[in-house]
């Protein structure tokens, strides 16, 4: 059953980042009968028009069709994780294992912006991670057996840090492609018709994405709503320890990273409200937190499996 699971996820994965990719190649919309061209331009169409004026497709929505495969690539993923992760009544669990939940949660948290946004750009990142941390668990089995994992409270401290983590995988997409968009905006937007193919689709791709000051705002929406859940996160593990973990609180590594994260991302929100932190600065603290937080349990179980083989 599993085996299934994994090939049906990976293969609606793929099949979604083929589509966003295809559908912006001018090469492959051509020859699956979409014409592609620059305003003006006998042959090109208004999707075509769209696509070359900067912002021009910021308004299409996806369609109905590309949102029910979505919804099944993440129905197909959650219950994956489910019998993987949780067999019988205990908890198998790891680097790789948390990986790939983060970015089904990530998935999910972008196919409900996708509702509202046009965020067609962020798909062709999403995607192809996603489809890759769904498979790493076949190439990492190495996983730690938790025998507290059918404590109610250890479960609700579990979602609560996952949850977390989808948001701030997220917003790092979200920080990359505005870092990708505000350097082709200052200096490195040339002409068209000098462009090279590779530069043009980049310039198309970028294009899809919402205005920068709308993908500002649902940076720091996403930032904020995972600064609270990682906030219960820690609070949670350093009040009810024992009950989550059957052991007194002690200070690691992951309790180390996970702290300075969170003081990261506070920073970022302080610097955001008081001094009106933006721009490059912002994003590039953005990506350097989402960092340290993935060292927090993904790196050190990274180590701890991989490098040092062991369970625990």
């Amino acid at each position: 059953m599993a085996i299934v699971l994994y090939a049906l996820t990976a293969l609606l994965y793929c099949g979604l980042a083929f589509h966003g990719w295809a559908t912006r190649n001018p090469r492959l919309a051509a020859a699956s009968g979409a014409t592609v061209g620059h305003p003006g331009r006998p042959g090109a169409t208004a999707t075509a028009v769209l696509m070359s004026q900067p912002g021009g497709a910021r308004g299409e929505g996806q369609p109905a069709w590309w949102h029910a495969v979505v919804l099944g690539a993440l129905v197909s993923h959650g219950i994956l994780l489910h019998e993987t992760i949780f067999p019988a009544d205990r908890m198998v669990f790891g680097f790789a294992f948390a990986l790939s939940a983060m970015l089904w949660l990530g998935v999910g948290i972008y196919w409900i912006e996708s509702f509202f946004f046009s965020l067609a750009g962020l798909g062709l990142i999403v995607f192809p991670v996603a489809m890759l941390a769904s498979l790493i668990p076949l190439a990492f089995p190495g996983a730690q057996i938790l025998g507290y994992a059918a404590r109610p409270l250890f479960k609700l401290h579990f979602i609560i840090a996952n949850v977390a983590y989808g948001l701030f995988t997220l917003a790092a997409f979200h920080a990359f492609l505005m870092l990708l968009a505000e350097r082709r905006l200052h200096g490195f937007n040339r002409p068209l018709a000098g462009e090279p193919a590779s530069g043009q689709w980049l310039g198309r791709w970028l294009d899809l994405l919402p205005p920068l000051l709308t993908l500002e705002k649902l940076l720091f929406r996403l930032i904020a709503a995972g600064f609270v859940l990682l906030t219960l996160t820690i609070a949670s593990g350093f009040l009810f320890s024992e009950q989550l973990f059957a052991r007194a609180f002690r200070v690691d590594h992951k309790t180390v990273f996970a702290i300075i994260s969170w003081a990261m991302f506070g920073g970022i929100l302080i610097g955001r409200h008081f001094r009106g932190w933006r721009g490059r600065t912002a994003l590039r603290w953005v990506i350097a937190s989402f960092g340290i937080l993935l060292l927090a349990y993904v790196g050190s179980r990274f180590v701890i499996e991989v490098v040092l083989h062991r369970l625990s």
